[in-house]
């Protein structure tokens, strides 16, 4: 699963795109590593109270990438990057309340590949998508200490396989449907976005 991605979308460009609310985030691209504050798309309650509905308006909100790990895994327990196991009671609450979804903005993204380089360090392969510059990794916050999210993860595609992946975050596809189905839709359906992208719409970045 990937360790860094990349989003060198401005804030202004982001909310354009996804038709969110920029409010004040000032982000101007770079990388982003765990534990660094990244923009998330969300149309939840976190900052709105009262009944929520489609009507709700989409935010581009500045949040910590990486959920606290559960009391279980005590006080050495690393943030959890990525929801690897959709059934975990840990996530099924959140990823059943659509409130708590969100998408995350990304341009590229890092796996590790098979072997090492030259200088002996393991390979790195930066991958984005074809049939869109900007796109959106499903996601899902938290309410905790920090304000925090963690990326969808999924089986890899061909390409991601070969390259030595054994996961990839789950790409939503470039279509409006699906970012308001992720974000509003009822599990059963929004569940179905958490699958591997084609192989044929993603290169090397």
């Amino acid at each position: 699963m990937t360790v860094f991605y990349r989003l060198d979308s401005t804030a202004t460009a982001i909310a354009a795109h996804f038709g969110a609310a920029q409010g004040e985030d000032p982000w101007a691209g770079g990388t982003i590593a765990p534990g660094q504050f990244a923009p998330v798309i969300t149309a939840g309650r976190e900052a709105i109270a009262g009944p929520r509905g489609e009507r709700q308006p989409r935010r581009l909100i500045p949040r910590l990438w990486g959920v606290p790990p559960p009391p279980a895994a005590g006080e050495r327990g690393r943030s959890v990057l990525a929801v690897r196991n959709l059934e975990s009671p840990f996530w099924i609450g959140n990823l059943r309340n659509s409130e708590f979804r969100c998408l995350v903005p990304a341009n590229s993204f890092m796996i590790w590949g098979k072997g090492l380089d030259r200088e002996g360090k393991r390979v790195r392969h930066w991958l984005t998508c074809a049939d869109q510059p900007l796109f959106a990794i499903a996601g899902v916050w938290k309410d905790s200490e920090v304000p925090s999210f963690a990326l969808l993860a999924t089986e890899p595609n061909a390409l991601l396989r070969d390259l030595g992946a054994e996961r990839m975050p789950a790409l939503l596809p470039p279509d409006p449907a699906a970012w308001k189905l992720w974000l509003n839709g009822g599990w059963d359906r929004a569940g179905t976005l958490v699958q591997p992208y084609p192989s044929g719409m993603m290169r090397e970045a």
